[in-house]
């Protein structure tokens, strides 16, 4: 039995993962954590009458229940410092919460490959998404012009998405170096053609009434290729994460990207 933290749990995401987290006959959810949460446990919570798992308002009191695993989906400047305590007290990190730079993950995976703690943080955890993202890599070799389109709900914190990041970087280590566009275009409106990466554009989209969405689309000589992931409902990423959690227990450094572990 995996003894599993959840912290973030009264986010949309959070309380998604707290959900699987009960529902797993391989994990116990030992605790979760809120700092703004006035409430001691679950069950005073009208989701959770029935549930006896205590809530901690700091992360030293997590330590009391000696959790495995740290499920992380709070926001960007709490991540960081979650998954660093998390690693420094030897509590494998499955984090779903983007926007930490690449200096943060630099130093929380060389902190990890110190202590030996294994861990997972990845822009996305739905299967498909992964695999969109390796289609795309695939076709980037052939098709240097390319533009992402990715689409959320209008509260998220970051843009562009940490999915569409990880395409981009994916992407530019097989495709052939190009600037797109025009050389003279210019743009009436700032930022019109969208976030430049390494030659390639990116479009952030955010309304309500979505989840999470990307479209990678490509153009060559007459003819033109689509790569389109949906997630429709939170339930889709959960897969991912209880396949994080399973994994990350028998790992000995911190890993990017679920496709690690597929």
């Amino acid at each position: 039995m995996i003894k599993i933290l959840v912290a973030g749990f009264k986010g949309k995401m959070g309380a998604t993962a707290t959900k699987m987290v009960l529902d797993h006959k391989g994990f116990e959810l030992v605790g979760v954590l809120d700092p703004f949460e006035d409430k001691k446990n679950l069950n005073e919570l009208t989701e959770y009458p029935t549930i006896d798992v205590p809530i901690f308002k700091t992360k030293e009191d997590v330590l009391s229940v000696q959790p495995d695993v740290w499920i992380d989906f709070t926001i960007p400047k709490v991540a960081y410092e979650n998954t660093r305590f998390a690693i420094e007290h030897k509590i494998a990190p499955v984090v779903g919460t983007t926007g930490l730079t690449e200096e943060q993950l630099g130093e929380l995976i060389e902190r990890s490959e110190t202590l030996k703690v294994g861990g997972l943080i990845a822009p996305n955890f739905a299967v498909g998404a992964v695999l969109m993202m390796q289609f795309a890599q695939k076709a980037a070799e052939y098709f240097p012009d390319v533009e992402i389109i990715e689409l959320h709900h209008d509260n998220k914190l970051d843009a562009p998405s940490g999915t569409a990041i990880k395409t981009a970087e994916m992407m530019s280590a097989v495709r052939a170096k190009k600037n797109q566009g025009h050389p003279e275009e210019k743009e009436l409106i700032q930022g019109a053609r969208g976030a430049d990466f390494d030659g390639m554009k990116i479009h952030s989209v955010r309304l309500p009434g979505m989840i999470a969405h990307q479209q990678v689309q490509f153009g060559g000589v007459g003819e033109g290729l689509t790569i389109r992931h949906d997630s429709y409902d939170r339930s889709s990423f959960m897969t991912g994460v209880a396949l994080g959690c399973e994994k990350v227990v028998h790992l000995d450094k911190l890993v990017y990207g679920l496709e690690n572990l597929l």
